[in-house]
């Protein structure tokens, strides 16, 4: 299930999520050669770029491999917001600009931006109609259902996205709200795709190859877009891809494959950002990477003061090794136990 946003094809339907602190070019980079479809950028301040803030300027970074990309950008005053949007166009590599109109955090609410926009149908046309007025690459947007379940204009907000000109739109299933809590409502994102001609992406509660497949089936969605379960398994998008187009289930990674993956992660990030700044980073991204894993919790503790790459390295490795030893001794201890009860049979 190909689809194009404006004359861009995207090849399948794995559409990666931005991710505050998380979707930058290492972990992008990682889940493009995992077969995304399309991988975006974490949201990008319109003030930051307007003012040409260099931590800002430096999370427009993007590798020649992450094409088709699209960086998100994020603002709710409407000047600096197409200024955002032409300076993206004009100085990066972007395919398309997405506009977020559903960070629920209160410090973008306050400042009139994310999912704010969501209780103002007219706003939303507003801001992506100058958007793609101003720029010639498409324009997509991402929101929510809406902000609260009392005020849940998931169609009207959608539609006057496409009015305005926008070329792709994915949807949360929650509301303001629910933030991260809560069950994602893909009844409603049904009943939004009902009603667009553009291509529509879901998000929400999507963790494995099968639910990808039958919200594909069921919803009438272009695309599926997945954001949490990547964290710490990047594996999962291709074991996702690989079942679109085969029906068939890859097996999960071993803990070697785990952290021999886990420390690419962590160099691509000190390639990105240098090593004190990327090994700190990284100590987050372990989480996610041992979670499962026997004494993962110690593990977690240990990295929690490392500021050398190459002790993080170590620490994996030796981490991995142990973890290794205990699973064969496992495996030994139940194969043991299998042979003795056949033989008292």
């Amino acid at each position: 299930m190909a689809f194009k946003i404006g004359d861009i094809q995207i090849e399948n339907p794995v559409v990666v999520a931005p991710m505050a602190g998380i979707s930058n070019a290492a972990f992008r980079t990682i889940v493009k050669q995992f077969g995304a479809g399309l991988v975006v950028c974490e949201m990008i301040s319109d003030k930051g770029i307007q003012f040409r803030n260099k931590k800002t300027l430096e999370m427009l970074h993007i590798e020649p491999e992450e094409y088709p990309l699209s960086v998100q950008i994020m603002g709710g005053d409407r000047n600096s917001l197409v200024e955002a949007a032409k300076y993206v166009a004009d100085t990066t590599e972007a395919a398309m600009i997405d506009i977020n109109m559903g960070c629920p955090v209160n410090k973008v609410i306050r400042s009139e931006a994310g999912a704010r926009w969501l209780l103002d149908p007219d706003k939303i046309y507003e801001m992506v109609s100058a958007v793609v007025d101003a720029i010639d690459k498409p324009v997509t947007v991402k929101m929510r259902t809406g902000w609260d379940h009392d005020h849940i204009y998931a169609v009207e907000n959608a539609l006057a996205a496409e009015r305005a000109g926008a070329s792709m739109i994915a949807m949360h299933g929650r509301t303001r709200k629910q933030l991260y809590t809560g069950k994602a409502d893909w009844d409603i994102i049904a009943g939004v795709a009902k009603e667009l001609t553009v291509p529509f992406v879901g998000n929400g509660d999507v963790r494995t190859p099968e639910q990808m497949a039958h919200l594909l089936e069921t919803t009438g969605v272009d695309g599926v877009m997945v954001g949490r379960a990547a964290l710490g398994n990047p594996w999962i998008i291709r074991q996702m891809v690989h079942y679109y187009e085969t029906g068939e289930l890859l097996p999960e990674m071993t803990i070697q494959e785990k952290i021999e993956l886990a420390i690419d992660h962590l160099d691509r990030l000190v390639d990105l950002k240098g090593e004190e700044i990327a090994t700190k980073e990284f100590r987050g991204h372990v989480h996610y990477y041992v979670t499962g894993i026997p004494r993962a919790s110690k593990m977690r503790e240990a990295v929690n003061y490392i500021m050398d790459p190459d002790i993080m390295r170590q620490t994996l490795l030796d981490f991995s090794q142990e973890a290794q030893v205990r699973e064969a001794l496992r495996l030994e201890r139940r194969a043991k136990r299998r042979q003795e009860h056949m033989e008292n049979q």
